[in-house]
């Protein structure tokens, strides 16, 4: 008569089917998988090198200040006018916090125009400006 059982054992009920559920998310895993390391983008900065050595921060890494050979300017991935730069560095909310950034310029630049994107980062109230090279390339011959 299409009545259900008193007790609760209506299969339909408590059996629900997960392999649909499973299926898309491996499909969406694999999306992710794929799809991640491609938006790794960054600013294409030509450093300088050094013999120096690594230094290993077990804290989170400052935020970075690239200047590009044709004089593009970056915080982080967003371009910034070179006009507005102590500005946006002032009123980052992050760099007013962390008191530093580490700085990236291209090698072709000259020597002036870092020391003047220097001394407009000191100006905007930062404290430490950590300079980035190139670690240089490894020794094949030993």
């Amino acid at each position: 008569m299409g009545m259900s059982s008193q007790d609760g054992s209506d299969p339909t009920l408590s059996e629900i089917n997960v392999t649909p559920l499973v299926d898309v998310m491996l499909v969406l895993l694999i999306i992710f998988m794929i799809t991640a390391p491609l938006m790794q983008q960054g600013v294409e900065v030509d450093l300088p090198q050094t013999k120096a050595e690594l230094i290993e921060s077990k804290d989170r890494q400052p935020l970075e200040l690239r200047v590009t050979k044709e004089r593009k300017i970056f915080i982080g991935k967003t371009e910034i006018p070179y006009e507005q730069l102590e500005q946006k560095l002032k009123f980052n909310e992050r760099l007013k916090r962390e008191k530093k950034l580490d700085l990236a310029a291209d090698r072709s630049l000259p020597y002036g125009y870092v020391v003047d994107i220097m001394a407009t980062v000191r100006r905007a109230g930062i404290e430490a400006v950590g300079i980035l090279t190139e670690p240089p390339p490894p020794d094949r011959g030993r």
